[in-house]
């Protein structure tokens, strides 16, 4: 069985226009991400057949669920039929939800010593660690193993971190994969194809 794995961002939210990091707190979709998500799911309408046939699964983290809502809209999907997965929420960061990355460093700054722009959010007080993530999404993409066609909507660094253990990536390289609300991506045989709805382009 090939299995194929559309992964996707949710939209833009109120929290990130702000430069608030959420982590598993949460913040509606902006008009603007909610016409990303729309324009992400009319190009995967271009993609598929019989989305009837897919399995839907997304983070129960609310700016998750509004991201697929509009999606199974777009699709003629009910969605009833969509699986919340915990396993697909974003990395906590701990006491650093909702704060701005000015109000950490002027807080914590000893925690951000040696870290760089992709690996700071592991060293959040009560947050998660690199390995823990990993772990948790193995365990989600094995547990999907049975799933010939799966549509995911998940987050950030969430999706870079499952598209790393996907491909065997270590984590310097994992952690600086592209995370563009425009964009989604096609996951099968190890093989990852980018689709871009900005510019209807994708490769």
């Amino acid at each position: 069985m090939k299995q194929i794995i559309y992964l996707f961002r949710h939209g833009e939210t109120e929290l990130n226009l702000k430069g608030r990091y959420q982590g598993e707190i949460d913040s509606a979709l902006t008009p603007d991400g909610i016409e990303q998500v729309t324009k992400n799911a009319k190009l995967l309408k271009m993609l598929i057949e019989k989305p009837e046939e897919w399995t839907f699964i997304s983070s129960p983290l609310g700016r998750a669920e509004q991201s697929m809502n509009i999606l199974c809209d777009v699709l003629g999907i009910d969605k009833s039929k969509v699986i919340k997965d915990d396993r697909l929420k974003e990395v906590s960061v701990g006491k650093w939800a909702g704060l701005t990355i000015k109000e950490i460093e002027m807080s914590w700054p000893e925690l951000l010593e040696n870290t760089n722009s992709f690996n700071w959010y592991f060293n959040s007080p009560n947050g998660e660690s690199y390995d823990s993530v990993v772990e948790r999404v193995s365990d989600w993409l094995q547990s999907i193993r049975n799933k010939e066609k799966v549509i995911v909507m998940s987050h950030g660094l969430t999706g870079r971190i499952i598209r790393g253990v996907f491909q065997d990536l270590a984590q310097d390289q994992a952690l600086v994969l592209e995370v563009s609300q425009n964009t989604f991506f096609k996951l099968t045989d190890k093989q990852i194809e980018r689709y871009c709805s900005e510019y209807d382009e994708f490769y």
